[in-house]
């Protein structure tokens, strides 16, 4: 009973080795380097659109979906403020749709489109 017990587990280390192994071969595409204060652009598909904290003059928040993880683009409730022109349409944006923005990082992995006339949220080809 104790060799068939023995090589049980012999089997079961060998097993857990192997996938240990495989999964420190994956690894996750290298993403842009987000420093505050640079200037972005990414593209990538809508994963949520938050248009109400335009209601308490907040930033709306575009999530976008890229290869390097989750983006958020913020757009400011006072595109007067703004030097960029407004996105087109924003209402009519949904989950899936494919987007390039273009903004200011105000944190990793965040956008504020407003600061240049260059900025922008548009429909990506």
């Amino acid at each position: 009973m104790k060799p068939r017990r023995t090589a049980s587990t012999v089997r079961l280390t060998a097993t857990l080795a192997a996938c240990l192994a495989l999964a420190a071969c994956t690894t996750m595409p290298a993403g842009p380097a987000w420093v505050p204060g640079q200037q972005a652009t990414v593209e990538g598909q809508v994963a949520t659109v938050d248009t109400t904290p335009w209601t308490y003059d907040g930033n709306a928040v575009i999530t976008l979906a890229t290869p390097s993880g989750n983006v958020d683009v913020h757009l400011p409730a006072r595109w007067n403020l703004c030097k960029a022109p407004p996105p087109e349409d924003v209402q009519a944006l949904k989950a899936g749709d494919r987007v390039r923005a273009t903004g200011t990082v105000s944190e990793p992995h965040t956008l504020v489109v407003c600061e240049h006339a260059g900025h922008g949220l548009h429909r990506a080809p």
